[in-house]
């Protein structure tokens, strides 16, 4: 039975997690069909937007009401959402959609961890079970914009939303019959003050994030009002929590140093991780000359390498300290992004791919540990939202360093780029080369690089800042070091 329910844990984290690579696959068919390709980065940001509220707010109505009723609700909203993008006629309705699939998608992590910390009762058990949801996002950035790619080409790309409904409601009926949840509920009073500010103000703020990282626009009267729209709301916020009876952000987690701790090396790993995300394909694409496929191939090895931490980790549970283990990935992150400063135009594929594995490898020792620790250091009527917001950091931290490295590449390539009548290339790195001469050409590509490498520094500064902070990580007295 146990091994059904983590069948369906499995199928849900497959869902939320193919759902953010498949659809960069369908991008061209989709601005052909729907136009408005000036909206395109919001098809991802409505998405992301949306999960990350979700992700707490989902986290703390499971500790109320229980992981099961909130995990088949999260799947419900994920797939109607699912059902109307496949079914949008125009671009923003799209992105109004997207964001419905996104709070389905945004519940689904913070749960699935919190029952995969239930179904097992060992910390060994755990570790794997961890492992395994950390395999799944792995290879979802693999095998996602292949299925996209390959349905778009023999179908259409609006399949590639319609495919997650048969699959979602596999999982909902595996976790209804199987999953029984054994839990005693303390309250049922909802803290719909504190869910509204909180939503109100990070929607303002992460919209800001956004809109900048998009535009690299960071001070327009639109942004400002959000800017203030966000202080006063999440300002709001923390006072009504104080008073709440049962807050839907207890603001006791932030006295627990322990979870403090894990959830800064959240922030600051995950960043490093857009970092790679981002910019990777602009530097292949625009210093090395691959076209988009192989551009895209250069992050494989950290789906895969992450995929074989992840089991690495599992297996080194009880042999080291979960504090070990991270350590050693903070590390291996530390060599990923020291080798990346040093990209240039004359670079090898094979340094790249050695680079990235390393990243790969260490996210997959981390990501398991972060978990099984904010699990231990959390207290069973607060599991789920501990988890919760520790998945928002996760995609929090992914807005905060988009907005930071993109800083970081304008400030170093704008005024050089402008010098050369060649401005508009500043914020992907792409240019028609029919533009210019071979000589200025040369000196894109330079200018190009040393902003991808500026932006690696900048991953370089973050993974020292993850390395101090694995090494404040607490360790349990039952553990063994």
């Amino acid at each position: 039975m146990m091994n059904k329910v983590f069948a369906a844990v499995l199928l849900a984290t497959a869902l939320a997690a193919i759902e953010g690579t498949i659809v960069s696959t369908a991008i061209p068919s989709i601005t052909t069909d729907l136009s408005g390709v000036d909206l395109i980065s919001w098809i991802y940001s409505a998405y992301l937007l949306t999960s990350a509220i979700s992700a707490i707010i989902f986290g703390k109505l499971a500790d109320l009401f229980g992981r099961k009723k909130m995990i088949i609700a999260g799947i419900c909203i994920f797939l109607i959402g699912s059902l109307l993008c496949g079914m949008a006629t125009s671009m923003e309705l799209l992105i109004i959609f997207r964001a419905i699939q996104g709070i389905g998608a945004g519940s689904i992590l913070p749960i699935t961890l919190t029952i995969v910390g239930e179904l097992f009762d060992s910390e060994k058990q755990r570790a794997k079970g961890q492992g395994y949801i950390s395999m799944v996002w792995g290879v979802s950035g693999v095998v996602g914009p292949l299925i996209g790619g390959f349905i778009v080409d023999q179908l259409t790309w609006h399949f590639i939303f319609l495919l997650n409904i048969p699959f979602g409601l596999g999982a909902i009926l595996l976790i209804a019959k199987h999953y029984k949840e054994d839990r005693i509920k303390l309250t049922r009073k909802i803290d719909f003050a504190g869910a509204f500010l909180f939503s109100i103000g990070m929607v303002a703020l992460l919209y800001s994030l956004i809109a900048g990282s998009n535009t690299q626009h960071w001070a327009t009267t639109t942004q400002i009002i959000f800017y203030i729209i966000a202080i006063v709301f999440l300002g709001l916020f923390v006072f009504v929590e104080k008073k709440a009876s049962e807050p839907i952000i207890p603001l006791s987690l932030f006295k627990n140093k322990r979870l403090n701790v894990i959830n800064g090396l959240t922030l600051f790993c995950m960043a490093v991780v857009i970092s790679i995300s981002v910019y990777l394909p602009i530097y292949a694409q625009s210093v090395l000359g691959k076209n988009a496929t192989e551009a895209g191939l250069m992050l494989t090895p950290i789906s895969v390498m992450w995929t074989v931490g992840a089991i690495i980790s599992g297996n080194l549970v009880g042999r080291f300290a979960n504090k070990t283990i991270i350590q050693i990935g903070t590390v291996l992150l530390l060599i990923s992004t020291f080798m990346l400063m040093f990209l240039s135009s004359s670079t090898s594929s094979l340094f790249v791919y050695l680079s990235t594995s390393f990243l790969g490898l260490g996210m997959g020792l981390i990501a398991p540990m972060i978990v099984l620790t904010v699990q231990a250091s959390s207290s069973d009527e607060q599991l789920g939202t501990a988890i919760g917001l520790n998945s928002f950091i996760n995609t929090f931290s992914q807005s905060i360093g988009a907005a930071i490295f993109g800083v970081l590449f304008n400030i170093t390539t704008s005024g050089r780029l402008s010098l050369l009548g060649a401005e508009h290339i500043n914020l992907n790195g792409s240019f028609d080369h029919s533009i210019f001469s071979q000589q200025q050409i040369s000196k894109i590509i330079e200018i190009i690089a040393d902003g991808i490498r500026s932006v690696y520094t900048g991953s370089f500064i973050f993974a020292i800042c993850a390395l101090i902070l694995a090494i404040f990580v607490t360790k349990r007295k039952s553990q063994v070091k």
